[in-house]
């Protein structure tokens, strides 16, 4: 299972909207307790492709986001993503390019604007397995 908080899941809402017609993309960071990863912080990144339909995340912020979890005892849990066209689930390019089995692929599509969609899936080869995903107050 996967925990994120509302004010998390809304501050990786706004930054995907701001950055439309270009997928949105950041980092997770957190805690693992037992089998539950729980979000402590999300990070904001530039999408340096300026893409719909595909994203790199800005090396020198995702250092810098890296350093940042270090310093406050947090461990990567993943990344995320929009969609700004498609459905929440991982493309082709996103499974190919998943190299961690072990960490979290959230993606939020933003294909039905009124009525997001917020997923998150563990990526090992060409499966996705769509995890228990809960949004806390």
């Amino acid at each position: 299972m996967i925990k994120l908080s509302k004010a998390d899941y809304e501050k990786i809402l706004a930054h995907a909207v701001k950055e439309l017609p270009d997928e949105a993309c950041g980092l997770i960071a957190g805690i693992i307790e037992g089998e539950d990863k729980i979000i402590k912080k999300v990070y904001l990144l530039t999408n340096t492709d300026h893409s719909n339909e595909h994203f790199s995340l800005d090396p020198k912020e995702q250092l810098a986001a890296v350093k940042d979890m270090r310093s406050q005892g947090l461990v990567p849990l993943g990344n995320w993503h929009s969609h700004p066209e498609s459905p929440s689930r991982p493309s082709e390019e996103d499974k190919r390019l998943a190299y961690d089995s072990k960490a979290s692929y959230m993606i939020l599509s933003l294909m039905d604007r009124e009525n997001p969609v917020l997923n998150s899936f563990r990526i090992e080869g060409s499966n996705a397995e769509k995890e228990n995903l809960i949004i806390e107050d």
